[in-house]
């Protein structure tokens, strides 16, 4: 399995017990949805590690506590920590309408309603306080906030999203 084939499901933050279970803080707006799995990978110095799952229970709303096959100490835990966890992208439920996972889009084409063609999506850029469709056009970067009012419609059979930005934002990128 390859780390491409699979999305971040959430983070080792810490043990909960000396029995080697730990606490998961899941990356999800619904926690409950992963709360019954069997197993999950775990990169470990670069690989994607199956680990099979004794028990689990979601804890504190977002935290997922879980019990694995062959930890069963501090030290096993402890290895763990701070360990990224990983599911293959089909456990992902599907989404409708206009919602999307960012890896979804990539490669999308983007039309504003008063523009026409931006580009291509190349990235999302979620390190900022709103993510950013990163668009290519001709070699030149553009930068779209993901913004429900802007999008207007994601047509998946196309591979397009329509959007409606604000005059000039585009404009700016190209002058």
């Amino acid at each position: 399995m390859k780390v491409e084939d699979c999305f971040f499901l959430g983070k080792i933050v810490r043990k909960y017990s000396f029995k080697g279970e730990l606490l998961i803080k899941l990356d999800t707006d619904e926690p409950e949805l992963y709360s019954q799995l069997d197993s999950v990978f775990i990169m470990v110095r670069n690989n994607l590690i199956p680990f099979f799952i004794e028990s689990s229970q979601l804890h504190k709303s977002d935290l997922l506590r879980v019990k694995f096959e062959d930890v069963n100490t501090e030290e096993d835990a402890d290895a763990l920590i701070k360990s990224k966890l990983y599911l293959p992208l089909e456990f992902l439920p599907k989404l409708e309408g206009n919602k999307f996972y960012f890896h979804e889009v990539i490669g999308f084409t983007v039309e504003d309603i008063n523009f026409g063609n931006v580009g291509i999506i190349t990235g999302i850029n979620d390190n900022t306080a709103q993510a950013l469709f990163e668009i290519n056009r001709n070699g030149t970067e553009i930068l779209i906030p993901m913004n429900d009012e802007f999008i207007k419609k994601l047509d998946r059979e196309n591979k397009t999203i329509h959007v409606e930005t604000p005059e000039g934002l585009i404009d700016l990128y190209l002058e």
